[in-house]
């Protein structure tokens, strides 16, 4: 595998991501769908010290909700670039949509399907569903 690059929507931050995706989420928790404005946010788990900042270190900001883990943004377009933490967890989500080329990989899990509204369609992906995050 050859490492991922990932932006923010202005292009002032750049990362890369080094190693493969030990897991792929999508999230459906209340907290998700406020910071994506929309049904939640689709994630690849890696290890926190996977992920080299190349450009705008200065730019990211975290915000950590009362419930969950600190979610960091680009300060300068508002772009969620990571959760689980970041940069202080061992392991850190990377939103999917944030990489340069397309992830061509499965989500496996929904994750706080529990939060689902009437109004939305879980995909019939095969992917595991859970209320909450599955152990580990």
């Amino acid at each position: 595998m050859s490492a991922y690059t990932g932006t923010c929507l202005c292009g002032a931050v750049r990362f890369e991501v080094t190693e493969p995706f030990e897991v792929t989420t999508s999230c459906h928790c209340t907290s998700c769908k406020r910071l994506s404005g929309g049904v939640g946010t689709a994630s690849g788990g890696v290890r926190t010290d996977a992920i080299r900042i190349l450009a705008g270190s200065e730019h990211l900001t975290t915000y950590q909700p009362d419930e969950g883990s600190a979610k960091t943004f680009c300060a300068v377009c508002g772009t969620n670039l990571f959760g689980g933490g970041w940069p202080d967890s061992p392991r850190t989500s990377v939103r999917l949509p944030t990489l340069d080329e397309p992830y061509h990989g499965r989500i496996e899990s929904h994750i706080f399907v529990r939060s689902v509204a009437p109004w939305e369609v879980l995909p019939d992906d095969g992917a595991g569903r859970f209320d909450v995050r599955p152990p580990a």
